[in-house]
């Protein structure tokens, strides 16, 4: 049954179905669209992060924070302009895919789309 179709490419399980226009793998969860999985393969697997106007972001880069943000447990947040030196990318939690020093406030996750390239 399961013979033509892929396996599940976050865990490899084998007993993967058709569910509408998307596969699913009932072993882990994953539900993924055939097409993405050929695209990704195509274009060697590696993920592009652009900043907030388009631009290709890559490790050691330097950003501009172009919208004020907020930090939970600061009385100020970081303001509008920010430079940031020396960012990595990452695969983060909720859309953070930017791993940053921030001077005044240390180690944190930024997401793209609130940084431009400097």
């Amino acid at each position: 049954m399961s013979d033509n179709l892929p396996a599940c490419p976050q865990c490899g399980g084998e007993y993967t179905y058709e569910m509408d226009a998307l596969m699913v793998c009932p072993e882990c969860g994953h539900e993924w669209a055939p097409a993405d999985v050929g695209a990704a393969a195509a274009g060697g697997g590696e993920r592009v992060v652009k900043d907030s106007v388009g631009n290709v972001l890559n490790d050691g880069d330097t950003v501009t924070v172009v919208k004020a943000l907020k930090v939970k447990g600061s009385a100020s947040g970081i303001k509008a302009g920010t430079k940031v030196r020396n960012i990595r990318l990452v695969d983060g939690v909720d859309g953070h895919d930017i791993d940053c020093r921030i001077e005044g406030f240390g180690a944190m996750q930024l997401k793209s789309s609130v940084v431009k390239k400097a």
